[in-house]
């Protein structure tokens, strides 16, 4: 099985837990044999093939350019053949060649914009569907041309890599396209009209999500048009599949519940490493309106009144940010609430071995893996009741995202009684350990075996 993916992010490019899911996604769909062309958005024109599971980690690259190929292994391949622990020091290295970042930019060109109206032409010139969804496809293709043009940076980075996709298929044997969000969701969809292979669109977060509401009007039609015109649609939880049959009206028929994991390996023994003496309390996440942070302020503020000795970290970047930070000064939070920025993944796992209860008070969460992250730590989580990931984890306090009389209550309670804090934390940890990819990316081979085999009836 060959699988021409699309994503906007995989590691070590990780803006959210997008990244993640994909590398666990792909490592264990490597393991069952599947082979996977992933495309990310890059400065260059490349695609990273991988058909074994180290893959994942090195991420090869190749350019469909013949000569920027053999400039590229002049520069990096006699390196890494010469020692293999010089893959990992130069990843980043060549990432940063190919012109991949964790906030892309938009190296689209004039040229390439010029292209962006005749590839629709192109398209409404060789109709290959049936009178009967004539009129939906005509509408999905008009809205994609009309919701992805625009002078935003974001929009014209999209563009460019739908348009690219064009040229990916000419070049790549693939059986299934899987695109992840709907930032890839054009590029898939393109890739499908122009082959005609089965396209599974994989939803995340939707923009109801995202926005705590309604949202941005433009990212809802892409979003639904990449559902709608997808052959299946993987939801990571009932959660969200419920959300896009309600909001999306897409059709059940075509939606498969795939829960996201995390592998780890079982971290029974690992000394903790304290930040501070005091009971540690941690929210891990974008500070948006998603994630729910001003509850975690107001939970923060309410618990010092009564434990002092508590420290809050808050640690994540978002829109929001400078508005909870003005708030935890307006309380005279001091030192007790800490911020700590955007973490990398070794300052992650730093973090989680040095704190005693992880928060995820979230509005809407369609998964959430950073309480699995936690756990695996022997970090006692409190979720939102409002999440994906409260359907598989039983070892975690379940809450509504609103009633902080709840959450403080258990916090103070925790507090109070370290030792069932403890055997909670040790309680996840040994669960999370049951919740790995193997049988996830088993179910998603399942799916893409579905499609070709009804692609050859």
């Amino acid at each position: 099985m060959k699988v021409l993916m699309f994503s906007w992010e995989f590691p070590p490019l990780i803006a959210g837990g997008l990244a993640m899911a994909c590398y666990g996604m792909v490592k264990s769909l490597l393991e069952l044999g599947v082979e996977v062309d992933l495309v990310l958005p890059t400065k260059e024109m490349v695609y990273f093939p991988m058909k074994k599971v180290e893959d994942a980690d090195t991420l090869p690259t190749v350019f469909l350019d013949p000569e920027k190929q053999k400039e590229y292994n002049r520069k990096f391949l006699k390196k890494i053949n010469t020692k293999s622990e010089t893959i990992y020091n130069t990843l980043h290295e060549r990432l940063e060649y190919v012109g991949a970042n964790l906030k892309p930019e938009t190296y689209i060109s004039g040229l390439e914009l010029n292209r962006w109206s005749q590839v629709f032409e192109k398209i409404h010139a060789t109709k290959i569907y049936s009178q009967e969804t004539e009129f939906v496809e005509e509408k999905i293709w008009e809205n994609l041309q009309e919701h992805l043009s625009g002078d935003e940076d974001i929009y014209k980075k999209v563009q460019e890599l739908t348009l690219r996709a064009e040229r990916y298929v000419q070049e790549l044997d693939f059986d299934v396209i899987h695109a992840h969000d709907w930032l890839t969701y054009p590029a898939g969809m393109i890739a499908k009209r122009i082959t005609n292979k089965p396209l599974v669109a994989h939803i995340h977060a939707t923009e109801f999500d995202r926005a705590g509401g309604a949202g941005n009007e433009r990212v809802h039609s892409l979003e639904y048009d990449g559902m709608t015109y997808a052959d299946r649609v993987i939801c990571v939880s009932k959660y969200t599949a419920n959300m896009i049959i309600s909001r999306y009206y897409i059709d059940s028929g075509k939606i498969r519940i795939v829960h996201n994991a995390y592998d780890v390996d079982d971290l029974l023994g690992v000394k903790k490493d304290r930040i501070f003496k005091g009971p540690t309390i941690i929210f891990l996440g974008r500070i948006t309106l998603q994630k729910g942070p001003e509850y975690f302020l107001e939970l923060a503020k309410r618990v010092l009144d009564a434990h002092p000795e508590a420290r809050f970290i808050m640690a994540g970047t978002g829109d929001m940010a400078r508005k909870i930070l003005h708030d935890s000064a307006r309380l005279k939070m001091k030192n007790k609430f800490v911020f700590t920025g955007f973490l990398n993944r070794t300052d992650v796992e730093h973090i989680f071995n040095s704190v005693d209860i992880f928060m995820m008070p979230s509005v809407s969460e369609p998964f959430g893996i950073a309480p699995l992250e936690a756990m695996a730590y022997g970090v006692t989580a409190i979720i939102s009741k409002q999440s994906g990931v409260s359907e598989v984890i039983q070892n975690a306090y379940k809450v509504d995202f609103w009633d902080i009389d709840k959450m403080v209550e258990i916090v103070n309670y925790l507090i109070e009684n370290p030792d069932e804090c403890r055997e909670m934390g040790d309680r996840g940890r040994l669960e999370v350990q049951t919740i790995g990819w193997d049988e996830a990316s088993e179910k998603i081979l399942a799916v893409y075996e579905e499609l070709v085999l009804d692609e050859k009836e």
